[in-house]
């Protein structure tokens, strides 16, 4: 059995500050250590009840934020930009379940650092009508290749905004959200216990699990963090404009509609 453990870091715990998730300062490179703690205790629970092979996908930033040399060496590591499946890069291989570790909720939600792929672009996404984050969106992705969400941690907004989506999962909260840049955290070692625990029950679960599925044709509604942005992505002839911030598209697949936004995403650098 593969398991694919897709690891972010604004729902690490001890993590509540734009500075521990950018790189070049201190604050950054101690929760970047908490981050790959946390991956790492994912990889051993997974170990722990029975899977055979662990892909870890480094899912923050430009994702290369783990620190490969604190990964269990049995497993293997998908890094670096860019890449087509974004977060769930490794289900090239065949995965036969996902883990989500330290994601966080959607944007404009209370949640810790929360936001919807690229804080400067992204107000809100729309799936046929679902508003999605992160999870949603790249479980949708994982479910599109038959692969189900198996385990979720984060903090309390996130589990409580995604659970419905993967209603079957195992989640670890890893800390109460009291804004977007305060709350009550677990400590590091507690967090990387409770993960690891939750990822040998999550194994057992697997066969049982369905794939979350967006059926196709997949139309995506977005709403832009300003006009400018909206200007700038309708410089693609496929978007069409609804009105000052609001822009849709319609696809064929969930991962075609992942690979409009991330490239979505790396125009609106342009602006900053």
């Amino acid at each position: 059995m593969r398991i694919l453990v897709s690891t972010d870091i604004e729902g690490v715990a001890g993590v509540f500050h734009s500075q521990q998730i950018t790189a070049g300062n201190g604050e950054y490179e101690r929760a970047r250590a908490w981050m790959t703690g946390e991956a790492d205790a994912a990889v051993r629970g997974a170990f722990a009840g029975g899977a055979a092979d662990v892909l870890v996908n480094d899912s923050h930033g430009a994702y290369r934020n783990l620190l490969p040399d604190g990964i269990d060496e049995r497993a293997r590591l998908v890094l670096g930009k860019p890449r087509y499946l974004g977060m769930m890069g490794g289900l090239e291989e065949t995965c036969d379940g996902v883990f989500m570790i330290g994601y966080h909720s959607r944007a404009q939600g209370r949640g810790v650092l929360a936001h919807t792929i690229n804080s400067f672009a992204f107000a809100k996404v729309r799936i046929n009508g679902m508003e999605l984050g992160e999870a949603g969106l790249y479980g949708a992705l994982a479910g599109e290749l038959g692969v189900p969400v198996a385990l979720a941690s984060g903090d309390d907004v996130f589990i409580g905004e995604t659970r419905e989506l993967f209603p079957d999962a195992v989640w670890v909260q890893t800390k109460i959200a009291r804004g977007q840049g305060s709350g009550t955290s677990l400590s590091p070692a507690a967090s990387r216990a409770a993960i690891a625990e939750a990822a040998q029950a999550a194994m057992a679960k697997i066969k049982t699990l369905k794939p979350f599925r967006i059926a196709p044709p997949i139309e995506c509604q977005l709403q832009t963090q300003t006009t400018a942005v909206a200007d700038l992505f309708c410089m693609l002839p496929s978007l069409e404009r609804v009105d000052g911030v609001n822009l849709r598209f319609t696809t064929d697949s969930m991962q075609a509609a992942v690979r409009t936004l991330n490239s979505l995403a790396a125009m609106s650098f342009m602006l900053r």
